[in-house]
């Protein structure tokens, strides 16, 4: 089937790599005549604006019975949260409208946890040769402090993790080393620091019909697939195809046992230790009555208080 594939290109994913990424692939479409159209961010969030607008007049759901000359493909150039941002703007719309994806940002954990080539070209040409979108599991949220719903393709975290994002997303530095493609040095300086300042806070978990209560939570992660942090295997039996969310909590010991844990968690060897613990589950539910940052594929929804619920959704990815 042929198809027109509708670009949405963050420039600025990965300190410059999605303009680089896009370049290269529009020049190849150009070559092969392939149909096309671009739409360039220019401000936070104008992803979603822009995925929304074809939701609304373009694009369509998939089914395998679909009689059509050419299908309308939307296809986003950027990173993890990008991704994110715009399978959220779609949210409303109907679940089968596939999305392509070029990875492009700092992480790619996304790109990691499912299969897509890293390298731009083999990501597009794997996108190209699809003649189907993939059935893929993500985590869907409910947050009833807030009063909030959403989806993460990745994980959503509170704790330590949240809160290296949100000291590496407000460094003064960041900018700077971005203009020199240096901005994974921001994201280990931000590792450093909030590794000495973030403190144990207590959580109530509910899962599989039984509530436990961790009274020095450091690290929780609810993940999809096994990588966080821009290819940590963090949780190495998470599958995306499957409707299981695994969890994943660290408590806060001293700073030496944190240092070892890391090294554990390097050698994929922390899921012994007796800090690390792992639940599986289709369903959880999360409390933090202790303010706390709180991330969802790297993008941060605040620090405060939390009362969250999980699940999984399928949704349709080509490539």
């Amino acid at each position: 089937m042929k198809k027109h594939f509708y670009l949405v290109i963050n420039e600025n994913a990965g300190s410059g790599t999605g303009r680089k990424a896009a370049e290269k692939i529009i020049k190849q479409m150009q070559t092969a005549n392939i149909d096309y159209t671009t739409y360039y961010t220019d401000h936070a969030g104008h992803e979603i604006e822009i995925a929304q607008k074809l939701a609304e007049d373009t694009l369509i759901p998939w089914s395998d019975d679909l009689e059509i000359d050419c299908f309308p493909l939307l296809v986003i150039f950027g990173g993890d949260g990008t991704l994110h941002s715009a399978l959220n703007a779609l949210q409303t719309f109907d679940p089968n409208i596939p999305i392509g994806y070029i990875p492009c940002g700092s992480g790619n954990d996304f790109s990691r946890g499912v299969g897509i080539p890293r390298q731009t070209e083999k990501a597009f040409l794997h996108l190209l040769k699809a003649d189907v979108p993939k059935e893929i599991q993500v985590i869907t949220y409910t947050e009833s402090i807030q009063d909030e719903i959403g989806l993460a393709v990745n994980n959503i975290g509170i704790g330590l993790d949240a809160a290296i994002v949100n000291a590496a997303n407000t460094s003064t530095s960041k900018r700077t080393l971005n203009k020199f493609n240096m901005g994974s040095f921001s994201y280990i300086f931000s590792i450093l620091k909030v590794l000495f300042t973030q403190k144990g806070f207590p959580i109530l978990v509910e899962v599989n019909g039984q509530t436990l209560e961790f009274d020095r939570a450091f690290l929780c992660t609810i993940t999809k697939h096994p990588y966080f942090g821009g290819g940590v295997s963090i949780a190495p039996m998470a599958d995306p195809r499957k409707p299981i969310l695994d969890f994943v909590l660290v408590e806060r010991v001293n700073m030496f046992k944190i240092f070892w844990l890391i090294c554990l968690l390097i050698q994929q060897k922390h899921i012994h230790s007796k800090y690390f613990h792992h639940f599986q589950s289709s369903k959880f539910r999360i409390v933090s009555t202790v303010p706390q940052y709180v991330h969802a594929d790297g993008e941060i929804l605040g620090k405060r208080s939390t009362d969250l619920s999980f699940g999984t959704a399928t949704r349709l990815f080509w490539f």
